[in-house]
């Protein structure tokens, strides 16, 4: 099974910058980036850039060198990355949100590091990784005397733009490269679809080592627009709503968890801010429909919801929906959608064989969109990159590790991830399909169900939930989940918590939540469930 998306020419040099450049010539005194109450024009930007990328060629890192960038939001972001792509390099987000630990891990994985960008503010985890650091502040004088006129430097669609950290399935960070034709095929599609154009104000909601948040910061760049940032490190509801309401932004680009706290915001103190954006594209983990749908069907809501599905390996976004059109059905799973332009979706079996049209297979992703790999990888994750046989001919291939199915319709929806499932007293269970039954409960608001382990070395089940007044007890929950589902699949321990954490990548934090109980003596509330950490 093959959905194949529409077919469009790209220019012979699909290069990400080059677009932004085109803008920065054509309306120079247009606003290219607000932040923290100051603005840069597409001319100031364009010249800081140029600056930065004479820099980067007179130290020898030009065309094919790694840039490491961990800085917080803000203009000298942005000139670090469009610099980096100046001059040929490939920059590496190195997100300053993650506990300093993590980041010297990353840090220290990316091959052929040149240097990194990085404020007094977020040097110190990536010191050890021991190249050589630039402080923004340091680098004005020293940028001052260089051309404010673009390089003359060769970079082709095939040259490597960025590399974002993906955990994957393994737990093991890896690099995953994107080719800048991947990358202008993405914006280029995002643009041409939805009518993206130069009152496309975006706000960049996401943190920067998330790879959504590669094609949040660049979009609006490329299609002429300006670009809003957070003066916070770390997701801010009540910041991102005043912004969205004080500044003519029409995009959002998030996590599903982003949206559904935003739209909690909105819908605390009836405002419209949200309803009336033109699009907020999101993804990222199993839509809950349920926390949305009030709020999206109420009287003056106007914005378009496109659920979108993609993975870093091949650019970020694959397909897209608009949920206007969802009424249900396929067990509750709301659908991503059909392909972006120059981008297939292939459905197949263990041995890469098409499955039939209707049948569940696992997700693979080929087109303009395939990345150059995992950087530095030697393991088994790479084979995940291989080829299929498309009409007699190879296709460049990215095997995904997530199951799916299409509709009747021809829209593919996502069914859990093949190795998320666990094995359960000799049973394979997914956890997402206890989470969306938990979800039509009374009283439950979010679920999140991850495997627990109180030290007897046999695995179960443990649901945490956000409650809301007049739920269920704990029996009360047993008994409806045995309605729909087999008796292995019921949790074994129900904890209620105010609040799913989330990831810096506003995603439910899984590992989180299975730290916090192993080893933690629950407490019984007064629903019969137990009180979490």
């Amino acid at each position: 099974m093959i959905l194949q998306g529409r077919r469009v020419a790209l220019p012979p040099e699909p290069v990400v910058h080059r677009r932004f450049e085109e803008h920065a010539a054509a309306t120079p005194d247009a606003v290219a980036v607000v932040h923290d109450g100051a603005r840069l024009t597409y001319a100031e930007l364009d010249a800081e850039a140029n600056r930065f990328a004479h820099f980067l060629l007179a130290r020898g890192h030009g065309r094919g060198a790694k840039v490491g960038i961990c800085l917080d939001y803000s203009a000298d972001l942005l000139v670090a990355v469009l610099g980096t792509l100046k001059a040929g390099a490939a920059y590496v987000p190195l997100d300053p949100a993650y506990p300093a630990a993590r980041l010297a891990l990353l840090a220290g994985r990316v091959p052929g590091l040149a240097l990194i960008v990085a404020s007094p503010a977020t040097a110190g985890p990536v010191a050890a990784a021991g190249a050589e650091i630039l402080a923004p502040e340091r680098l004005s004088d020293r940028l001052d005397g260089l051309p404010a006129t673009r390089p003359d430097t060769t970079v082709t669609g095939d040259d490597i733009c960025y590399a974002v950290f993906t955990s994957g399935s393994t737990g093991t960070p890896k690099l995953a490269a994107v080719r800048h034709k991947g990358w202008f095929n993405l914006m280029n599609w995002l643009t041409a679809e939805y009518g993206l154009h130069s009152g496309s104000g975006n706000l960049v909601v996401s943190a920067f080592g998330f790879d959504l948040s590669q094609r949040s910061l660049m979009t609006p760049l490329f299609c002429g627009a300006t670009q809003y940032l957070m003066a916070s490190r770390n997701f801010d509801a009540m910041l991102a709503y005043r912004m969205l309401a004080d500044h003519d932004i029409r995009i959002v680009h998030c996590a599903s968890s982003t949206l559904y706290l935003l739209v909690d915001w909105e819908t605390a103190r009836g405002g419209d801010a949200l309803a009336r954006l033109d699009y907020v594209l999101f993804g990222g983990e199993p839509l809950k429909t349920e926390r949305i749908t009030a709020w999206a069907r109420r009287e003056g809501t106007t914005c378009t919801l496109l659920h979108q599905y993609g993975v870093a390996e091949c650019t970020d976004v694959a397909t897209s929906y608009d949920l206007s059109g969802h009424r249900g059905g396929d067990r509750g799973i709301a659908p991503v959608g059909r392909p972006a332009y120059n981008t297939a979706i292939h459905l197949v079996d263990e041995d890469l064989n098409p499955v039939a049209a209707g049948e569940p297979g696992e997700i693979c992703i080929s087109g303009t969109g395939v990345g150059a790999g995992y950087l530095g990888a030697t393991g088994p994750e790479s084979g995940k990159f291989t080829t299929v046989l498309v009409d007699g001919a190879p296709r460049g291939l990215y095997r995904t590790g997530d199951r799916g199915r299409v509709t009747d319709a021809g829209d593919l929806v996502v069914l859990g991830r093949i190795d998320s499932q666990v094995k359960v007293r000799g049973m394979r269970i997914d956890p997402a399909d206890i989470e969306r039954t938990l979800e039509r409960l009374p009283g439950v608001r979010e679920a999140a169900v991850v495997p627990g382990d109180r030290g007897t070395g046999e695995p179960e089940l443990v649901a945490y939930l956000v409650r809301s007044p007049g739920g269920l007890d704990e029996n009360g929950l047993r008994t409806g989940l045995l309605e729909t589902l087999p008796r292995n699949m019921v949790p074994a321990h129900f904890v209620t918590i105010p609040r799913l954490p989330l990831s810096p990548h506003g995603k439910v934090d899984r590992t989180a939540l299975a730290g916090a109980f192993r080893g933690r003596s629950a407490a019984p509330t007064t629903d019969g469930t137990t009180e979490g950490p």
